[in-house]
């Protein structure tokens, strides 16, 4: 039997260490967590998406008592991007929460798969920074397949 190891990559940052339209995203995903709608699992989620053309979409969870009629904070916030600014490419997605916990608020696999999918059609990596709520730190995944190194995409389906 051989093993196979797989790597993935994420940076600490202080806030000191961003770029001021980082900084701002990072806000702006603190701010999003205002219009979560999460009243079955008490776990409010933000997210802001950072386009080509600077613009920023904000985005939080949205549940529904018919699970899973619910959406995550992320896809809200890149389902809307994509809608609205067809055009513009996607540079980077910021998530945090609003209640503390020991890990920072790392995306679930379906919102890795969207923006694996995303990341494919512009043929261009999206940052992913992920805000602790009681650190000074954030950490930057530089592409999607640093956090989802087995992503599903087109070329496994069949043209069959």
């Amino acid at each position: 039997m051989n093993k196979i190891t797989v790597s993935v990559e994420l940076s600490e940052f202080s806030p000191g260490e961003m770029t001021p339209l980082y900084k701002d995203l990072v806000e702006k995903a603190k701010e999003a967590i205002k219009g979560s709608y999460s009243p079955y699992s008490n776990y409010p989620v933000g997210a802001a998406v950072l386009l080509s053309d600077n613009t920023i979409i904000l985005g939080s969870n949205q549940e529904n008592a018919a699970y899973p009629s619910g959406l995550c904070a992320e896809r809200t916030a890149l389902f809307y991007s994509s809608s609205q600014y067809p055009l513009e490419k996607i540079k980077a997605i910021a998530v945090t929460v609003a209640r503390s916990s020991e890990e920072y608020p790392f995306p679930c696999g379906s919102c890795l798969q969207v923006i694996s999918e995303y990341q494919s059609k512009q043929n261009h990596p999206i940052d992913i920074i992920l805000i602790h709520p009681d650190k000074d730190s954030v950490l930057l995944a530089k592409g999607v397949e640093n956090l989802l190194p087995f992503a599903f995409k087109k070329q496994h389906l069949s043209n069959t």
